[in-house]
C-alpha cells in the first residue's frame, strides 16, 4: 500500500478538461465522473477510510486555461481545497487545428501563473501539475507536437517553480505506447479509455506518495 501525506479531512480538488471532467453530473456537487479522479478516490477511500478525504472534480469538457481562469474563484479558491490537481492544455493546441483559435504560449503561461497564484495567495493548498498529453493516433496527432511540446514545458517549469508535484503524463503515455498500441490507451490520441485513465490514476497516486 503506498503511503501517501495526506491528513484528516483533506480536500482534494481535480480540475481540468474533459480527461478530468469525464461525464461528471454536474447537478451533483460530488460526483466524480468515471475517469481517474474516481479511480484515485476509490483507491484513497478504500485504503485510508480512517482520514474522511473529500474528494471534488471540477473539469469541464472543452475547457482551455482561460475557461479555467473565467471560474477559478468559485470552481477553486471558494472551495478551500487541500490540494489542488490540475491537468489542462491538449484544448489549448485541439483548438488551433480544429478551429484556428490560437493560444499563444505566453498567454498560456500568463494564464496559468495567473490560476496558480490565487491558489498560493488564497488557499494553503499543495499544487499537484499533470501534463497534457497526446497519442500518435490517429497520424495527423503528430502535427500537433510543435504546439503542444511548448506547453508540457511551461507546466514542467512552473511546477518547479512553485514546487508543485509534476505528474509527467506526456512521457509516460509516450512509453506505454511501447507495451500496446496507442488507440488502447486512447481511442482518439487525446480522451483515455479506461485502461488511460488507469495510467493515470496510477501514476497520480505513486508520484504524490513519492514526492508529497
Amino acid at each position: 500500500m503506498l503511503r501517501m501525506p495526506f491528513t484528516e479531512g483533506d480536500t482534494i480538488l481535480f480540475q481540468g478538461d474533459s480527461v478530468t471532467d469525464c461525464d461528471r453530473d454536474r447537478s451533483d456537487s460530488y460526483s466524480l465522473g468515471s475517469g481517474y479522479p474516481a479511480l484515485v478516490a476509490a483507491y484513497l477511500w478504500s485504503h485510508f477510510p480512517h482520514l474522511r478525504l473529500n474528494i471534488l472534480n471540477r473539469g469541464v469538457s472543452g475547457d482551455r486555461v482561460y475557461d479555467l481562469a473565467s471560474r477559478w474563484d468559485d470552481d477553486c479558491v471558494q472551495l478551500k481545497p487541500d490540494w489542488v490537481s490540475i491537468l489542462i492544455g491538449i484544448n489549448d493546441t485541439w483548438r488551433r487545428f480544429d478551429s484556428n483559435t490560437i493560444s499563444p504560449i505566453e498567454e498560456f503561461e500568463k494564464t496559468y501563473r495567473q490560476l496558480l497564484d490565487q491558489v498560493v495567495d488564497h488557499t494553503q493548498a499543495r499544487l499537484i501539475l499533470c501534463e497534457p498529453f497526446v497519442l500518435d493516433y490517429p497520424p495527423d496527432r503528430r502535427a500537433w507536437r510543435p504546439d503542444l511540446n511548448p506547453r508540457i514545458e511551461v507546466v514542467r517549469r512552473l511546477a518547479a517553480e512553485y514546487s508543485a508535484i509534476l505528474v509527467p503524463l506526456d512521457g509516460l503515455f509516450a512509453a506505454a505506447c511501447t507495451r500496446a498500441e496507442p488507440a488502447f490507451w486512447a481511442a482518439d490520441g487525446v480522451h483515455p479509455t479506461l485502461a488511460g485513465h488507469g495510467l493515470i490514476a496510477k501514476a497520480w497516486l505513486e508520484t504524490v506518495s513519492s514526492q508529497g
